[in-house]
């Protein structure tokens, strides 16, 4: 039989008084696989600064672990006590704090125990009053440190009145730490009013993915990888106690990937502990609430008033929110709440187990109301919870138009893969919308299947399926025969056929009515571009602008976006850069003193930083193009991303930093726009082939242009330029400048003929390294003081910088023929050809990829060099990976990378070593 716990040295106890247990008076020992967390110890050292500390958080967020920690590790003298049921008894519990004092400060029980007598008073305010007063009265001792643990246990008025008391008079020489699941019934809001009470809860103790790391490896055994460790951490929100159960249950396994993807609050460790320690402790009413509404991802009073069919669900929100149990506030005012991840799938697998009848029932309760409250995705997501798929699709339908008009086409799309394939294939609306989906992500090979579908259901429904129950008057849906002609007529403008466009576009606005008001807005924009693909820039250029009024005065945010996409563009090839500057900058305007942008405003942004790159403004230019595609990355538009990457490539190989140029045109290369989508509109290909050809491997530049199919004995059209551009540039570093100037030859005529005097600039520049390398140098001359009369007016710089050392040695020889007045130079701005040339001197001074440093055992590439500088600045590796728009996993390699040239073990090593060796300041 075990040995009863020992009681506390004599002087603790009261004669006549039962002996209290050393137990609840010793700090708690470190478990097996304890974790160290300094981050959270030097938060509570600072603190106590404020002399009141606060550790609130739910079950198993590991307070008394990293509080018995904090304790060991303070060098000053802790009275810890760890409280039970039975310290409700305002006796019992001033004898264990006073006892706990005497063992920090021994003396405290002998002077104050005949305040403790084997009658209880009736007010504890003078034994608190003695312990103030006996505290303050020796200020040269060492501060005590009292720690009360698991103070929720705690329920008796008169002990938080006298709590209370102690706290609202703290003498010097105690610093006080109160640590449980709920927030106590003390002067919280006042002392937090006066700046004397420091916080630590659920945020703060929430394990990072470094602290799961070295977690789950002690518990587990083998560490895992680092998908797995995040894939944990995030299911668990960090969660102590959900992680040492995850660790707990990976113990033996081979298939850590799998558990890891089937880890919920319903494996067996997980649910054991929250049903035991959480939920069966709950009074009926309140476990009632919590499985009925375990349905919600996201909780109201109002929703929840309605999801159980009883008024007061605010109340019992707030209630469980003091509580402590798994409850996570969404906003400030405490309006929306959400479960822990965790919890929320123990209640739902009880909610099956228990009621199942009641699932569905519930579901549609939401549904109902978040229809009712313009919540669409809640609304689908519960209408198909309910095993309705029939009114989730009109659900879809009736809110598919604000989707498409605000480019939320991941919601959209998740909302379309849900629905049964049955409901799909027999709504039009639906089957356009799936169109409409792949316009938008620029997936042609997908959009004719959909119109296909589209017009078997509408024959089966017939001419004109009814409208959507209280649908949006105008919506693209509206309509669905004007619908389907405007796609086909998309993606005949994808493919480039600008004749097929025209054709569907006119069969498309034949259909419209006069309330499809969006849908018209789209036809006569999307002719307006049609006229650009077919040349025709000033008939594109007044369409698009019309329409672009009418968008902004209509207040479509979006749209209007959009449309300052096409018109920029359009007025770039016009050779306008000003107008295309004041288009981009007009659609930043759009978005009026929002302070947080809205995505679309990464089309905005990668125009801008287009532009600024052709004027040489590569830092601002640089700018435009992060904020452009991080911005861009939220929208189901994809072109502007792809542009955006693109741009971002071509200004990283203008500053001399090869690797990251790479990087970024491949990830270009990775977003989800058709190969089908020809030049004009998707410029990645091409511009990946220059790349290549701009860093030395023409052979790969050469098999793309093979297997692009392109010839120079085709007869290129515009939509395709920019690929057989391409083309030319690689017959001339293939030393062909007789084919390449044919080609060059017909790509002028068509430009000039058509008023595109941005094309007629860049196919000069080539046309100048062709006549140049078939030894007409007169010839050349001509041609690019040609060009170069073209870009003065506008500030073209960089289409002429990048074609290289030729070319900059062409611009010197038409600089000294300008200097002495002679043809065809005589009447060039000198100082716009000093820029050219600047700008030349500039690209052949670009520092190399890589730098040898002595005692480094291989050099760091560009981009391992940015990293180890953001390293030194403190930055983690996420908002590395936003400052460089990078994926994190690219990061992280790369942070590999530069520990294991430097032979580091750490980061703090990788920087001290990287000093030394002077790679950093």
């Amino acid at each position: 039989m075990a040995d009863p716990p020992a009681a506390v040295p004599a002087g603790a106890a009261v004669p006549g008084q039962d002996a209290l247990l050393a137990t609840k008076l010793h700090v708690a020992r470190p478990q097996p696989g304890f974790v160290p967390r300094p981050r959270l110890v030097e938060a509570l050292s600072q603190g106590l600064a404020r002399g009141r500390v606060l550790v609130c958080a739910p079950a198993g967020f590991g307070k008394t672990s990293l509080l018995a920690d904090w304790a060991r590790s303070g060098g000053r003298p802790v009275a810890w006590l760890s409280l039970d049921a039975g310290d409700n008894d305002p006796a019992r519990f001033w004898r264990y704090v006073v006892a706990a004092l005497d063992q920090a400060q021994p003396g405290i029980a002998e002077r104050l125990g005949p305040l403790l007598g084997a009658q209880a008073p009736r007010s504890f305010a003078g034994l608190v009053t003695a312990l103030i007063n006996d505290l303050a009265a020796r200020p040269d001792r060492d501060e005590v440190l009292l720690v009360l643990d698991d103070y929720h246990l705690v329920d008796a008025g008169p002990v938080h009145e006298s709590v209370a008391f102690l706290l609202e008079n703290l003498p010097p020489g105690l610093l006080l730490v109160v640590s449980g699941r709920t927030d106590p019934p003390l002067p919280l809001a006042r002392l937090r009013a006066r700046g004397q009470l420091a916080e630590l809860r659920a945020a703060e103790l929430r394990f990072t993915t470094e602290e799961a790391a070295a977690l789950l490896g002690a518990a587990a055994g083998p560490v895992l990888p680092d998908t797995a460790v995040a894939a944990l951490t995030a299911r668990t929100e960090g969660w102590a106690a959900g992680l040492q159960l995850a660790a707990l249950s990976l113990r033996g396994r081979t298939d850590a990937a799998a558990f890891v993807a089937a880890f919920s609050g319903s494996h067996r460790f997980v649910l054991d502990y929250l049903a035991d320690e959480v939920l069966d402790r709950q009074p009926a009413p309140v476990r009632a609430f919590l499985l009925e509404t375990s349905v919600l991802e996201r909780l109201s009073g109002e929703l929840c008033d309605a999801v159980t069919g009883r008024p007061g669900s605010q109340a019992m929100l707030d209630h469980i929110e003091r509580a402590g149990l798994f409850l996570v506030p969404l906003d400030e005012v405490r309006g929306w709440w959400r479960y822990h991840h965790l919890f929320a799938d123990l209640l739902r697998a009880r909610l099956e187990q228990e009621q199942p009848g009641r699932v569905q029932e519930l579901h549609r309760a939401a549904a109902a109301w978040s229809d009712e409250h313009n919540l669409g995705d809640d609304a689908v997501r519960h209408a198909l919870a309910a095993g309705d798929g029939a009114w989730a699709g009109q659900l879809v339908e009736r809110y598919v138009d604000g989707l498409l008009r605000g480019s939320k086409g991941v919601t959209l799309r998740r909302w379309l893969s849900t629905l049964p394939a049955e409901v799909l294939r027999a709504r039009p609306r639906l089957c356009l919308a799936q169109g409409f989906n792949a316009v938008v992500s620029g997936q042609v090979e997908a959009i004719e299947p959909f119109l296909d579908d589209a017009e078997r259901a509408l024959a089966a429904v017939g001419r004109q399926p009814p409208e959507p129950p209280a649908g949006p008057a105008g919506g693209v849906l509206a309509n669905v025969p004007a619908g389907i002609a405007f796609l086909r007529a998309e993606l005949a403008r994808l493919r480039g056929d600008a004749v097929l466009a025209v054709d569907w576009d006119r069969q498309a606005r034949a259909q419209l009515g006069e309330s499809d008001v969006i849908l018209r807005t789209l036809v006569r924009a999307n002719l307006a571009v049609t006229d650009w693909l077919g040349g025709q820039l000033g008939r594109a250029e007044r369409g698009l602008a019309e329409t672009l009024a009418e968008r902004r005065a209509a207040g479509e945010g979006y749209l209007a976006t959009r449309v300052c996409h096409d018109l920029g563009q359009v007025q770039r090839a016009q050779g306008n850069l000003d107008a295309a500057l004041a288009t981009y900058r007009e659609a930043l305007d759009l978005a009026g003193e929002v302070s947080s942008q809205p995505p679309h405003l990464g089309i905005a942004h990668v125009g801008l930083a287009e532009v600024l790159y052709e004027r040489d403004e590569l830092a601002a230019a640089l700018d435009h193009a992060t904020r452009g595609v991080t911005l861009s990355r939220q929208l189901a538009f994809t072109p502007p991303l792809a542009a955006g990457l693109v741009i971002l490539a071509r200004i990283r190989q203008a500053q001399g930093d090869a690797a990251a140029a790479t990087a970024a045109m491949g990830e270009a290369g990775q977003v989800e726009l058709s190969p089908q989508v020809v030049a004009l509109f998707n410029p990645m290909p091409a511009q990946r082939a220059r790349l290549l050809l701009a860093q030395g491997d023409v052979t790969a530049a050469s098999q793309w242009a093979k297997a692009a199919g392109l010839s120079p004995e085709d007869e290129p059209d515009y939509p395709r330029e920019q690929a057989y551009l391409l083309l030319a540039r690689v017959l001339l570093a293939q030393d062909r400048p007789g084919p390449a100037l044919t080609l060059l030859q017909r790509l002028l005529a068509t430009a000039a003929s058509q008023g595109r005097i941005g094309n007629v600039i860049e196919i000069q520049a080539l046309r100048t390294l062709a006549l140049a390398a078939r030894g007409d140098h007169a010839g050349a001359l001509g041609a690019l003081a040609e060009g170069v009369t073209l870009a003065c007016p506008q500030g073209y710089i960089r289409v002429f910088a990048d074609e290289g050392a030729p070319m900059r040695a062409l611009l010197t020889r038409l600089s000294a023929a300008q200097q002495g007045q002679r043809a065809p130079a005589r009447d060039i701005d000198p100082d716009y050809l000093a820029a050219l040339l600047r700008a030349g001197d500039q690209a052949a001074a670009a520092p190399p990829s890589r730098r040898a440093v002595p005692g480094l055992a291989e050099p760091l590439t560009d981009r391992e060099a940015e990293v180890l500088r953001l390293l030194a600045a403190g930055k983690s590796n996420q908002r590395i990976a936003h400052e460089l728009v990078v994926a994190l996993d690219t990061v992280k390699k790369h942070v590999t990378h530069v520990l294991g040239k430097l032979g580091a073990a750490n980061r703090t090593e990788a920087v001290a070593r990287a000093r030394q060796l002077g790679l950093i300041p």
